[in-house]
């Protein structure tokens, strides 16, 4: 992404996993991404951080998992006393023939929906709080127990993912499992700029438009304009941080036929409008 900064994160290929542990942090990192998994825990301020395409306020505690590759920032007002724990693993742990064994399915979907960035409830987030300072100052054999705890506890917790979608099906498909699936959306990412109907998708898969709308439902968990709309609105926060373009040019260049449905839209998906995540992202770059 433009300006948009790769990280070359300290993990060595003998680590599973480091904390980086700053007391009073300064929160003069740029917006970066990274090719590992991220575990974020900041105390005692307040601010705005970015997600992926997901801009929203934060309060004094908040613990926040990033999958690879996802551009992240905090921009904290600087309080004495803050603090910002953050746990590194490898992008390899996914491969580990271990998750594949039943007792760590949970954290493997954990894993797989960090990739869209995950915030936790205000109980889980008060529950680890301490068990993720304690992290910080255990050594040998038992940090690796207590990290793999952290993650299972993690995983079958209440939690939410930040992006809605990754300007591409693949998650989709991966998780719905079906061929049919994976025909309309790769149909969806190539036409979402025109206008999509949904007897084109139902015809696509030989089905009838009431039978396709509860199979796509029941495999993607959105409805087919929602799922439309959801892409749609990620390739225009995508073209608000890459491009210069006004919002009625992405407005019409990512399928919206009128301008006020899209500012509505994008501010009922976003929680602002197009001009205000432009701004805000644009004052999180110039900070840097």
């Amino acid at each position: 992404m433009k300006d948009i900064q790769k990280e070359i994160t300290p993990i060595s290929n003998d680590d599973l996993f480091i904390v980086l542990n700053h007391p009073d942090a300064k929160f003069d990192y740029p917006i970066h991404y990274h090719s590992d998994f991220e575990l974020n825990l900041v105390l005692n301020t307040y601010g705005e951080r970015i997600i992926g395409d997901s801009i929203e306020k934060f309060g004094e505690l908040d613990l926040i998992m990033i999958g690879p590759g996802l551009p992240h920032a905090w921009k904290g007002e600087i309080i004495e006393g803050n603090h910002v724990v953050t746990i590194q693993f490898s992008e390899n742990l996914l491969n580990f023939p271990i998750l594949n064994k039943r007792l760590f399915s949970t954290i493997k979907q954990l894993l797989h929906d960090a990739q869209k960035g995950i915030s936790f409830s205000e109980e889980t987030m008060l529950r680890m709080k301490e068990r993720i300072l304690l992290l910080t100052r255990m050594q040998g054999f038992h940090t690796v127990l207590e990290f793999f705890s952290i993650l299972h506890e993690l995983s079958t917790s209440e939690y939410h993912t930040l992006v809605d979608n990754l300007y591409n099906t693949l998650d989709t498909v991966r998780t719905s499992k079906s061929r049919r699936i994976a025909k309309v959306c790769k149909y969806i990412e190539l036409n979402y700029q025109e206008p999509i109907k949904l007897k084109e998708a139902a015809d696509l898969v030989n089905m009838s438009e009431s039978a396709f709308s509860h199979f796509f439902k029941k495999k993607t968990n959105f409805t087919f304009i929602e799922y439309v709309t959801n892409l749609r609105i990620a390739h225009a926060c995508q073209m608000l941080t890459e491009t210069s373009h006004t919002v009625a040019e992405i407005c019409y260049s990512c399928g919206f036929n009128n301008l006020s449905n899209f500012i509505r839209t994008f501010k009922k998906k976003k929680g602002n409008t197009p001009n205000e995540y432009r701004i805000i992202l644009q004052q999180l770059l110039i900070k840097y």
